[in-house]
């Protein structure tokens, strides 16, 4: 099994195991561009991803 990520109504997946750092790197989005929600808490950029979880990417908009 592996981790589910959806960003802009797309379906990533990637290994388990790994920080979500790294995962949004091998999926070419920047960390600081976007919240990341698991389980409806949002997760750090440290959180290691685990068999099965589901992470739903909400993109960031700032303005001036």
């Amino acid at each position: 099994m592996s981790v589910r990520i959806i960003f802009r109504n797309q379906l990533y997946e990637v290994e388990p195991g790994m920080a979500l750092e790294a995962a949004l790197e091998i999926l070419g989005v920047e960390a600081e561009a976007v919240l990341a929600v698991r389980g409806g808490e949002m997760i750090s950029a440290e959180c290691i991803l685990k068999e099965g979880d589901e992470v739903r990417l909400v993109g960031v908009i700032s303005g001036g």
